[in-house]
């Protein structure tokens, strides 16, 4: 990388020279017209919003197609299937290498371009999913999620750069909601290809390979596209950069203003490299009450955004589904679909309401609602746990014969106790449940987990269960990840992302956005890698509960540490934190929610475009 610290005078002064005789030439701009060419410009849009969708939906795809591969990739490796560590290691190490790949990906882009850096994501996200598809083993498929996500993660922080650096501003919005639109459609088409792969010969390697078909067009689509002009601009490259901002702005005028912008943000930017940037937040943290309060609301709503249990819903569905009760992996898989389905409905509906609702009272209503559903889930698998069929002792022993769970002939075992489903499944790992042909709360039998078993009780035209037990409330959950998402995705979903777009002064708010990023990328990992050991360890109905309670904290804490930002100008944002840190919480709240509500709210260009900032 350029050490631009090293020789600030030389670097600068060079660029600074070929911007101002290049730049005010290229200000002299032929073919540039006095009214835009709207056929340019769409055409120019429809190929960046197909990048950008794509970008999302790859995102939104890994993230869903793990959660029903996991069910065949358990079938198929018996070291996987009761190892609870293993399968969150399947599905973390994506979030783990996601991680890595955010923390380098701005480097990358800044070095080599917003353009190759993306490509280089796809390149990755490919070989990592041809890995996964072609696996021998758990640790082979490990290798291969960790390079997804490292793609990811390099693309979740380089897309959205691009996108805000190389769009027409009046579309910037548009654009940057499309890519979290497309996130959860991404999620829904993922439900659907595993559903269409539940009869076919290989079922979890299809599911992870086909991955690699949109990581290769978007790898297509982005050879056509242009880089980005700011980092065209900021190298020196200003005929080229003019040349890209030429498709954006047609208009003569409006292209002389942009380039003129476009100058003096650059020029800001290289008097300030990124360790000035870092110097300057640790010394405005240790001075500045109004920003350590700024970054704590935060960098604490994106931890609570994952604490509060969205991605053990959205990585392990099909497996609570059948925890549930369900036994059928094309059963869960469905049902899945559904919780999917709204969660993509949801995330529109928070689009909608966001800027008329505001940030802070969607956030309560959104939390209140998870609270509910989550004491709707604990409620739920408490009772599946006590309504659970008996076992069938003597049929075990006659109807397979040496394929007996050890636990019924345990020598400590009293041959009058009572077993139940349940009791099998917790008593050992290496145990399932055949249930009753017909009737599936009728006694059961209970035998040695493996797929041969698992092809007995088939052909004896019983449902076999290894996770959940049949039950009569089994819908009552199903119902609770529903209401749980119908709560989840309007609110909790959106306003992190849109708050720490607002809350930070503007010097700051790449270097403290990117700060509670990463922290929303750790908690992620944090619960990923903990849900399915939770699960086996307290069981699923205080799992629940738990999450209920942490939910209850993030309840208290958007009343107490987060302000509500509708309708308030960036200016009017710091101002506010000011008052904040001078006054107290309470009084400063008050008197900003009673900004809030005399202004009206902004209209959705221009909240668009303060997002995307």
């Amino acid at each position: 990388m350029e050490d631009r610290t090293a020789t600030p005078s030389s670097e600068q002064g060079s660029v600074q020279k070929t911007r101002n005789g290049a730049g005010m030439q290229a200000m002299n701009i032929s073919g540039a017209t006095t009214e835009p060419a709207a056929s340019a410009m769409n055409r120019y849009i429809w190929k960046l919003s197909i990048s950008a969708g794509l970008g999302g939906l790859l995102f939104g795809y890994d993230t869903g197609v793990i959660s029903g591969a996991l069910l065949y990739i358990r079938d198929d490796f018996q070291a996987v299937d009761k190892n609870t560590s293993l399968q969150e290691a399947i599905v973390s190490t994506a979030l783990a290498g996601a991680i890595v790949g955010s923390a380098v990906g701005g480097k990358m882009s800044d070095r080599f371009g917003r353009k190759p850096v993306i490509m280089f994501s796809d390149v990755v996200f490919v070989i990592g999913a041809i890995i996964m598809a072609s696996a021998t083993s758990p640790d082979i498929i490990i290798v291969g999620r960790t390079l997804v996500g490292l793609g990811i993660g390099i693309a979740s922080m380089t897309a959205p750069l691009y996108i805000a650096e190389a769009s027409p501003a009046k579309f910037r919005g548009a654009l940057v909601t499309m890519n979290v639109l497309m996130i959860t459609g991404g999620q829904f088409v993922s439900y659907l290809i595993n559903l269409a792969f539940t009869k076919v010969p290989g079922t979890w390697r299809w599911m992870l390979g086909v991955a690699a078909v949109p990581a290769v067009v978007q790898l297509v689509a982005m050879l056509f596209l242009p880089e980005s002009p700011r980092w065209l601009y900021s190298k020196g490259r200003v005929e080229a950069s003019v040349d890209v901002l030429r498709q954006i702005y047609p208009n003569k005028e409006q292209l002389g203003r942009e380039v003129e912008e476009l100058q003096k943000s650059v020029d800001d930017e290289l008097r300030e490299d990124a360790d000035d940037r870092g110097s300057r937040l640790i010394h405005e943290l240790k001075s500045k009450k109004e920003l350590r309060m700024a970054l704590v609301a935060g960098v604490g709503l994106q931890v609570f955004q994952q604490f509060v249990g969205i991605n053990t819903v959205m990585y392990y569905a099909p497996s609570i589904v059948e925890l549930a009760g369900y036994a059928s992996h094309r059963t869960a898989l469905l049902l899945s679909l559904v919780v999917a389905g709204i969660n993509a409905l949801g995330t529109v509906a928070g689009i909608v309401f966001i800027d008329r609702l505001g940030r802070r009272r969607l956030a309560i209503g959104s939390l209140i609602g998870v609270v509910g559903a989550l004491v709707v889930l604990t409620v739920a698998f408490h009772l599946t746990d006590g309504d659970s069929p008996a076992v069938a002792i003597p049929l075990s022993f006659s109807q397979a014969p040496g394929y007996t769970c050890p636990l019924l002939s345990a020598p400590n075992r009293s041959p009058s106790a009572a077993l139940d489903c349940v009791s099998c499944l917790k008593a050992s790992a290496t145990c399932g449940f055949c249930a009753a042909p017909g009737n599936e709360m009728q006694p059961g039998l209970c035998l040695v987990s493996n797929k041969t078993v698992d092809e007995l009780c088939g052909d004896l035209s019983r449902s076999w269960f290894t996770r959940g037990c049949p039950s009569h409330y089994g819908w009552v959950a199903i119902l609770g990840l529903a209401l749980y998402i119908c709560a989840f995705s309007p609110g909790m979903g959106p306003v992190p992302w849109s708050v720490n777009s607002e809350i930070y002064p503007l010097r700051l708010r790449g270097v403290c956005g990117g700060i509670a990023a990463t922290a929303n990328w750790c908690a992620n990992l944090i619960v990923t890698q903990s849900f399915l050991t939770l699960t086996t360890a307290i069981g699923t109905s205080y799992t629940f509960l738990l999450l209920g309670g942490i939910s209850i904290a993030a309840l208290l804490f958007v009343f107490l540490f987060v302000p509500e930002t509708k309708g308030l100008s960036f200016q009017e944002v710091e101002t506010m934190w000011s008052r904040r840190a001078a006054q107290g919480w309470a009084r400063s709240w008050a008197q900003a929610q009673a900004q809030a509500q005399a202004r009206p709210s902004r209209d959705p260009e221009s909240v668009s475009q303060s997002h995307a900032l």
